[in-house]
């Protein structure tokens, strides 16, 4: 027996035309180095055509974005807005610098 309907994720495929902030921000955060080929989901879509997508997921919502060069230049130049907490912490850390030796 399936769970209620407020445990089911609305599916979405999205293409790199309608993306969002909201989405691009879930992609940077779940793959912040970029994604590699075992992030890949390959399917068939309504039309048969193969379509190649990586996940992710909001609380209510399950995201299927098509990949291509487009996305990787998208998430290669996004920058989230910082808050000020954030920017107050930075000054936490010092640069290593070049001096920094691995014993």
């Amino acid at each position: 027996m399936r769970g209620n309907k407020k445990d089911v994720l609305v599916r979405k495929i999205v293409d790199f035309k309608k993306l969002n902030d909201e989405i691009l921000s879930l992609l940077v955060e779940k793959y912040p180095d970029g994604y590699d080929e075992r992030d890949i989901i390959t399917f068939r879509n309504a039309q048969n055509e193969v379509v190649e997508a990586v996940e992710v997921r909001s609380d209510d919502t399950l995201f299927l974005v098509k990949i291509g060069t487009r996305l990787i230049e998208a998430m290669d130049d996004y920058e989230p807005e910082e808050d000020e907490e954030e920017e107050e912490n930075d000054d936490d850390f010092e640069d290593f610098g070049e001096e920094f030796i691995d014993d």
